[in-house]
């Protein structure tokens, strides 16, 4: 990849990209298959429901190279939000180009025009060092808290 991808908000006509985007990304970060269906169900939703959150995309030469959504998160203590990097996902052929560094520097020229962003917050797999690597020399730092999680029961999620 040589051209620089220029960063924008995604739109519906980019959902079929970011639905194939998560599927890679479980696959190659978790070893997950995820059900097509319902991936593309909720890329859809997020597209159609801004109160979800939003995805951004990197697009060069015409073709998304790379994506990542955002949610809100609450802080009471900061009367704030704090925006959830979510889904990141980089076309194996542009990663280590500059193209997540760009996504990450949108969201924080978005953030800095909004008062009411009071930081970001990611999770990463506990083995996938590259990308902690790549966190931490963009300014984030690891917390003190771990994340658990209760999967409503009788859904399938995973092929």
């Amino acid at each position: 990849m040589t051209a620089t991808p220029t960063i924008r908000r995604a739109e519906p006509r980019d959902a079929a990209a970011i639905a194939a985007f998560n599927t890679a990304m479980a696959n190659e970060t978790e070893g997950k298959v995820l059900v097509p269906e319902r991936v593309n169900a909720g890329v859809q939703r997020l597209l159609g429901d801004p109160s979800l959150g939003f995805y951004l995309v990197a697009e060069s030469a015409g073709e998304v190279v790379g994506c990542l959504m955002v949610t809100n998160e609450w802080s009471d203590w900061r009367n704030g939000l704090f925006w959830w990097i979510q889904s990141v996902y980089i076309v194996p052929a542009a990663r280590r180009t500059g193209v997540y560094r760009r996504l990450y520097d949108h969201i924080r020229q978005l953030a800095e025009a909004d008062p009411g962003i009071c930081g970001f917050r990611l999770y990463v797999e506990k083995d996938n060092t590259t990308a902690q690597r790549t966190y931490g020399s963009l300014g984030m730092s690891e917390t003190d808290y771990l994340i658990y999680e209760e999967l409503k029961q009788g859904v399938n999620y995973f092929g």
